[in-house]
């Protein structure tokens, strides 16, 4: 295989992300170039994601920051350009549609500028393969995907064969950490900020519920962990008010969800049947300090996270992702064209074929 260069784009969510990433001939993979512009500062007063804010951000953002990656060549080549890129890597499901659709239009007309094949991407495939963009992992391994839309628990075999062995019934833990956050008043993205004030906090002070403890399955659920927080703010409006209080509140909430986590992996090991599978955990939520601890030390040698700046939603993912499924799902000028975008992972059926 020659050298090849992959455009990666995402927009899933609230992250407008692209990348040019390296393919060489030992498939081995180099990030060139990443840039990625965050939501954050600008949903923060609606306290969370608003799709259709969301989306025009992408509408204004993507162009120029796609731009920027060719604006200045690739390791002093002034002369590479879009043309020259082997295939358009974007994500196309799961997520917000609009947000979806904004970076699926885009990689369309670049498609049709240029002639060059799309290879669409799944977004939570993508979370999981980020790990080989900083470490060797082999197949078959356990895959968790833990953000703020899904919690998942895979078994993946190839870049293309990925069982599920495990979701979450209702809520996300990235959605638990954020809306419980919320709920006491710790602003949005509420996730990182429990995340330091627990540290400051004794986890069993004020301990909460993991949900479906007893099912010996690998299904979750944090909705319930959401309503006793609740309860809890409810219960004690003084203990919220009170800042040593409250992180060892927060110490208490994020212990349950790692605990939750924690409990659930044994079970999706048990369905693996195999011994000796490496585990690996990424997703926004896999950020978590806590969360690494308690998996670190619950597997030592076993499981393995992916990199901080690639857990977060970017384009390095599923440029990589693209590149590895490259030659079975690309699809070139002009059927690229007819691709389509889709919000959900799992439909109801599917879910309980899981439970």
């Amino acid at each position: 295989m020659t050298r090849k260069i992959i455009l990666g784009i995402e927009t899933s969510c609230d992250d407008t992300s692209g990348c040019l990433l390296e393919i060489n001939k030992d498939n081995r993979a180099n990030v060139l170039k990443l840039q990625s512009f965050n939501q954050d500062v600008v949903l923060k007063k609606w306290g969370g994601v608003v799709p259709e804010i969301a989306a025009r951000n992408h509408m204004e953002k993507i162009s120029p920051l796609i731009e920027s990656l060719f604006e200045d060549g690739v390791e002093g080549n002034k002369s590479f350009s879009p043309k020259d890129l082997h295939a358009i890597g974007v994500t196309t499901h799961p997520g917000l549609l609009g947000p979806l659709l904004t970076g699926l239009s885009f990689a369309k007309n670049l498609s049709l500028l240029f002639k060059t094949p799309i290879v669409p991407v799944n977004h939570l495939y993508a979370h999981l393969q980020a790990i080989h963009l900083t470490q060797e992992i082999s197949y078959p391994y356990l895959g968790l995907v833990i953000s703020g839309g899904h919690s998942i628990f895979f078994l993946v075999e190839s870049p293309y064969e990925f069982e599920v062995l495990g979701t979450t019934i209702d809520d996300a833990a990235g959605e638990a950490f954020d809306k419980g956050g919320k709920l006491i008043g710790l602003g949005y993205p509420a996730g990182k900020i429990i995340d330091q004030m627990a540290k400051e906090g004794d986890p069993k002070k004020y301990p909460f519920p993991i949900g479906l403890k007893s099912s010996a399955d690998a299904m979750m659920s944090f909705s319930g962990l959401k309503t006793s927080l609740r309860h809890f703010q409810e219960n004690n409006p003084e203990l919220i008010e009170n800042p040593k209080e409250l992180s060892h509140v927060c110490a208490g909430y994020q212990e349950a969800i790692a605990g939750a986590l924690k409990l659930k992996l044994k079970y999706a090991l048990k369905k693996t049947n195999l011994k000796n599978i490496q585990i690996v955990v990424g997703g926004g939520v896999a950020c978590n300090s806590r969360i690494r601890e308690v998996l670190s030390e619950a597997y030592p040698n076993k499981v393995f996270f992916v990199d901080p700046k690639y857990c977060t939603d970017n384009a390095a993912m599923i440029a990589y992702q693209a590149s590895q499924t490259l030659e079975k799902n690309k699809i070139p000028y002009p059927e690229s064209l007819w691709i389509d975008a889709k919000g959900r992972f799992l439909d109801k059926n599917q879910l309980q074929k899981h439970e």
